[in-house]
């Protein structure tokens, strides 16, 4: 067994960092901004866990990975055993040790963080994932052994993870996915910079290795129905479409020229490339000033996505504190130090446009907090006779998304909730037998770790299904 490096920090305590992109440097491109630890790093970050007898990161990991079990075979530099130990529980372990926000889950719970910084389960985990795609290991395929087929519909976190759970226990799987690539929000949400396409398709190549057959152009409520996939010999049915509709402000002016919605915006820019245009065909428009309305990650993703294709002023709009921002804190960081502008406690009311129809200024409310409000992010209130106007010529509204209605229109008898959430119980079956659901359209917009929790629920009740003879067809 190898003997741990000393910490390079000399301080137990204090966490090492990875290396970034300068920020004058990253804005004039679309590489990923965070690189990553070198072998000397992960040596030194893993040397600092305490081998807890009862880990609370574990508990903290909605899918429940071994942490203290692959950090320690990091520390012996067995990585092989470090990613075979992640994807146990974790079939996506590169996108999620650089996406997952880590410091709301499992290194919330670290005992080291009472102290100092928490270990860098992130970034250890996407260490020994890289590793493993750099060495293109690959299970052996599986497929068939039980001789039952099962359709996932969508190839976003939660179709992919329950894709790869009930491929290794032996069933016949099939995705469909409605786009010409798999990864779901992975990538025409997520920029580039932040999570690179390669990485993505190297995890799904993976799981298709495993047997899992992929299906693209697949819109499920078109091409087939969930009822026309039984009767084509699916047993089970697992829907994992997401939340792709984007929620809008409903003031005057939204519909001028200049104004996307984050999925249009971010689709172009990651999943079209219009960053490398006229290469790419898929142009997009990004003027010289530009507001982001929202405080959510998908708020930031655009903002440093209109730095990097030429505006000179970008300015997140957000109406509460940067207390209440939902966006990860790294990622704050990262904007604030590419030069994005925060203007809290500010909320749209109004756009004005030009004679051709193009957006021009956009008139907004100081908002304040509320007194008194004890719900987990202070309602806010307006502020009369605070409106100001800024001249904008792109904005941006990310403000939320829904759930795609198709499959719930085509479906008899699936029921379904507010926003059209699937209907589902803790097992994630849906009103409808053999049909479970998983990840954003059953939960509402979350995370990808959150989407693959829900999933893996979800496969484990389709195996129990299946299991059941009174269920065999």
């Amino acid at each position: 067994m190898s003997t741990p490096p000393i910490n390079a920090s000399k301080n137990r305590l204090k966490a090492i960092q990875a290396d970034k992109q300068q920020p004058a440097v990253r804005i004039k491109n679309f590489d990923e901004v965070v690189l990553g630890y070198t072998e000397e790093q992960a040596l030194s970050e893993a040397s600092r866990c305490l081998k807890c007898r009862e880990p609370k990161c574990v508990t903290g990991c909605p899918v429940g990975v071994d942490i203290p079990g692959f950090i320690g075979f990091i520390q012996q530099k067995n990585y092989d055993a470090a990613i075979d130990k992640i994807k146990e529980r974790n079939s996506l372990p590169a996108i999620c040790g650089r996406v997952c926000p880590q410091e709301e889950q499992c290194q919330k719970t670290c005992i080291l963080g009472i102290r100092g910084e928490p270990i860098s389960i992130g970034r250890l985990e996407r260490f020994a994932a890289d590793l493993e795609q750099k060495k293109q290991l690959v299970a052996s395929p599986i497929k068939g052994l039980v001789g039952k087929k099962v359709a996932v519909v969508g190839a976003g976190p939660a179709g992919l993870t329950v894709a790869a759970d009930l491929a290794k226990l032996g069933y016949s799987v099939t995705i469909f996915e409605a786009l010409h690539c798999g990864g779901g929000v992975l990538v025409y949400g997520i920029p580039e910079f932040r999570l690179p396409k390669r990485i993505v398709q190297s995890e799904i190549d993976n799981i298709t290795k495993l047997g899992v057959e992929f299906r693209s152009d697949a819109l499920i409520g078109r091409l087939f129905t969930i009822d026309e996939l039984f009767a084509n010999g699916y047993q089970a049915v697992f829907i994992g479409t997401g939340a792709g509709l984007p929620k809008f402000l409903g003031v005057p002016g939204e519909n001028l020229n200049g104004i996307y919605s984050a999925n249009e915006f971010l689709i172009r820019a990651n999943l079209m490339k219009s960053y490398d245009f006229p290469k790419s065909k898929t142009p997009i428009k990004v003027g010289k000033k530009v507001a982001v309305i929202g405080g959510g990650n998908v708020a930031l993703d655009s903002a440093r996505c209109a730095i990097r294709l030429g505006a000179q002023e970008v300015a997140i709009i957000y109406r509460r504190t940067r207390d209440q921002m939902p966006a990860r804190q790294e990622e704050i960081e990262n904007a604030d130090e590419e030069g994005i502008v925060f203007r809290y406690l500010t909320s749209p009311i109004k756009f004005n446009g030009d004679q051709e129809g193009n957006v021009k200024s956009m008139e907004t409310i100081s908002m304040k907090l509320c007194e008194d409000d004890n719900t987990e992010r202070r309602n806010v209130t307006p502020i009369e006779g605070s409106q100001t106007v800024m001249d904008v010529d792109t904005v941006i509204i990310a403000i939320g998304r829904t759930p795609n209605p198709i499959i719930q229109g085509t479906t008899p008898g699936l029921k379904t909730e507010r926003d059209g959430i699937i209907t589902n119980d803790t097992t994630f079956k849906t009103s409808l037998d053999g049909v479970y659901v998983g990840g954003d359209i059953a939960t509402g917009e979350a995370t990808v770790i959150s989407a693959m929790g829900t999933a893996k629920i979800a496969a484990k009740s389709i195996h129990e299904y299946l299991s059941n003879p009174k269920n065999k067809t």
